[in-house]
């Protein structure tokens, strides 16, 4: 068994970019010889009010818990064949800690899965942005043995630091995510998204059209992710995200929406919202930009829209036609199933793991970075 280190920002089984990118592949890693131990920066209670504002105090104290848990890490680490590290070790400053780690662990694979270097935060912790660390992603990059990106966007910028690169993109469990919905319209039509309190404002990017709309279809928006998210003139059911409901409240969902600004971070999303209503044969709606393009073919297993308008039109199209929602859901759940599912990409996963250690054992020395 090789011994391996995910230190990792959040406790598993919490966050979408943890949980259905690296997280749900730690059985198959197992069963192929790994033993994996995880070591979060944050805790459970930690996760639990970082979103909130206010609060201060008590998140001092978390943050300094977490530098304790780094520093046993760090004595630990030489004990372990490597590290598996998502994102980064510490969140703020400069590499100091990251470049402690690199030294100490015999190899270590790098994952990063948007381009948060750019300075996307949350509304709740938008005063400490200025103190976090965004010079610590380039440090890993260039010093890993192998660094996992999820889109080709994200991978372009990458190799200016290593070209010890492979692009997987966020993948759904299609063992878990399975599709119930009846398309039809003999009730009352949901229209759906899912996400964060810090990426719930990009649905607000739909009050014109949702108002809109509203006025010719009868509808609800579901919001999972924000409790809090109240949109004017449109009746929104917004809830909490929780795990052991999390497939079955997606289920619930008519249309996906996935609206999306036009930045440059956005072009290191994986696009995982659209994967998640896809592999329920929910047909989606999405803005056309970054990886959408590589997910989505227009009017075959989802819809890419430019503007306000197209919005409006696809949505109500969607709307009237039950018939075209199940013929566009289920060519999204085999676009899922084929080319996004963890079936699919768990070898690819296993295959830099065993390529990075087999590098170790044959050589016995960290290979040179290029």
């Amino acid at each position: 068994m090789k011994r391996l280190l995910v230190v990792c920002p959040h406790p598993e089984n919490m966050v979408p970019g943890q949980r259905l990118k690296y997280e749900q592949y730690f059985g198959h890693w197992r069963a192929n010889g790994y033993e994996v131990v995880v070591s979060p920066f944050m805790t459970r209670r930690f996760q639990s009010i970082v979103y909130q504002p206010g609060r201060f105090l008590e998140k001092v104290f978390w943050v300094g818990w977490g530098y304790l848990r780094r520093i046993r890490d760090l004595l630990r680490l030489p004990f372990y064949d490597g590290a598996y590290i998502f994102l980064w070790v510490t969140p703020f400053g400069i590499p100091f800690f990251e470049g402690l780690f690199s030294l100490a662990a015999r190899q270590f694979v790098y994952d990063i899965d948007d381009m948060v270097f750019l300075g996307h935060s949350s509304e709740a912790n938008r005063f400490i942005q200025v103190l976090k660390g965004r010079g610590k992603m380039a440090f890993l990059m260039g010093r890993a043995d192998h660094v996992i990106v999820c889109t080709p966007h994200l991978e372009a910028f990458v190799q200016r630091y290593n070209l010890r690169t492979t692009d997987i993109s966020s993948t759904i469990d299609t063992d878990r995510y399975l599709p119930v919905n009846p398309y039809s319209n003999e009730r009352r039509l949901t229209l759906g998204w899912s996400g964060s309190h810090s990426t719930a404002k990009y649905l607000h990017l739909l009050d014109g059209v949702l108002k809109d709309i509203g006025s010719e279809i009868d509808f609800r928006l579901k919001v999972i992710g924000d409790p809090s998210f109240r949109m004017d003139g449109v009746e929104v059911d917004a809830q909490e995200w929780c795990e052991p409901t999390e497939v079955r409240d997606l289920q619930e969902i008519d249309i996906g929406l996935y609206p999306l600004p036009d930045e440059e971070w956005v072009l290191g999303k994986s696009g995982l919202k659209a994967l998640q209503y896809m592999a329920l044969g929910i047909p989606t709606v999405a803005t056309r930009i970054g990886a959408n393009s590589r997910i989505i073919e227009d009017g075959e297993n989802g819809f890419l829209v430019s503007d306000q308008e197209e919005w409006k039109d696809r949505l109500l199209v969607l709307a009237a036609d039950p018939d075209l929602r199940r013929r566009v859901g289920d060519a999204a759940g085999r676009t899922v199933a084929e080319r996004f599912s963890v079936r699919a990409n768990r070898d690819v996963y296993l295959g830099v793991l065993d390529g990075v250690f087999s590098r170790r054992e044959s050589s016995g020395d960290r290979a040179p970075n290029r």
